[in-house]
């Protein structure tokens, strides 16, 4: 990445764009009304919630200062009313521009990862890297998200599926998600985390290229910066083959692999969604087996009628 893509300027935009949506009124200052030249805080306003000098704080704001104490940090944050994911994101893009320069390690599936896929047993999970490459997925969490796609994509790095250009780039993506535009909302927000974590991947700033180019509406969110943590969230689905869901995706931090997670999806116990999901684990077989031998050899096999990864 050149220099205008790393943690300082991004610490300034990221914190323009903060200040850009807080009203006056939301933080107990006078509304000048028309009379305010800037949408949202003026920059002697935060400077003086926070309790740091306006010349100082427009240094920071234009990338000009050294990295700021986790106590500035800190009380920016309070000021601009952020929550725990961008307040983390405000401190990795202060201090993580030296981290980031260490070198990444190769993202690869260990045998300890398919043994933890596998313990989730019939429930979708999808294991995805620092880029939201899909490194690995099990029968039921390649035919949730993506059936149309071959089974063995995560084999081949170059070219693995991955989880945001589905999203935005993907027809199929876009109709399985009721509400495709929270759904893009948090994969931008996730991304604008990685870019902060790892501000020279070189693989991660050409996908950002990409899909800034090929979607207008992630170029839109993405000018936002806004954050979203890797957590949990609802989502209804409208799959193809088992119908409409609610689902909930988990995203799971896979121990001594930096910025892999494993996404498992649930829904509620005894629900028609739980039910749904689990048919996506059948693969197509024999209806009978026994039967199958009663049939003359140029009979066709009978098959249950479940959906195929």
């Amino acid at each position: 990445m050149d220099e205008t893509a790393r943690g300082k300027p991004l610490l300034g935009e990221f914190l323009s764009t903060r200040r850009a949506r807080l009203k006056p009124a939301d933080v107990g200052l006078p509304d000048y009304g028309d009379r305010r030249r800037v949408p949202g805080l003026r920059r002697e306003e935060l400077a003086q919630l926070a309790g740091v000098s306006v010349a100082y704080y427009i240094r920071l704001e234009q990338g000009l200062s050294l990295n700021a104490s986790p106590q500035v940090l800190d009380a920016l944050a309070t000021a601009l009313r952020l929550d725990d994911a961008e307040r983390h994101h405000l401190h990795t893009l202060s201090g993580g521009t030296g981290k980031g320069r260490r070198r990444l390690p190769a993202e690869r599936v260990t045998p300890e990862m398919r043994q933890l896929v596998a313990s989730f047993g019939d429930s979708p999970v999808v294991v995805v890297g620092r880029r939201s490459d899909v490194l690995a997925w099990n029968r039921a969490g390649h035919a949730l998200f993506a059936g149309h796609l071959p089974a063995d994509g995560p084999d081949r790095a170059a070219t693995r599926p991955n989880t945001a250009r589905l999203v935005f780039l993907d027809a199929h993506t876009r109709d399985l998600y009721a509400d495709w535009h929270r759904k893009a909302r948090d994969v931008v927000g996730k991304l604008r985390q990685a870019v902060g974590e790892y501000p020279d991947d070189r693989r991660l700033a050409s996908l950002i290229g990409e899909l800034t180019v090929g979607s207008p509406h992630f170029a839109q969110l993405w000018a936002e910066h806004r954050v979203r943590a890797w957590d949990t969230a609802e989502y209804r689905m409208r799959h193809p083959t088992v119908g409409e869901l609610d689902v909930l995706q988990h995203s799971l931090p896979v121990p001594r692999a930096r910025g892999i997670r494993v996404v498992v999806t649930t829904a509620e116990p005894g629900s028609p969604s739980q039910s749904a999901l689990r048919l996506l684990d059948q693969p197509l077989e024999p209806a009978d087996a026994s039967a199958e031998s009663d049939e003359s050899a140029d009979s066709p096999v009978r098959v249950t009628p479940v959906p195929r990864s």
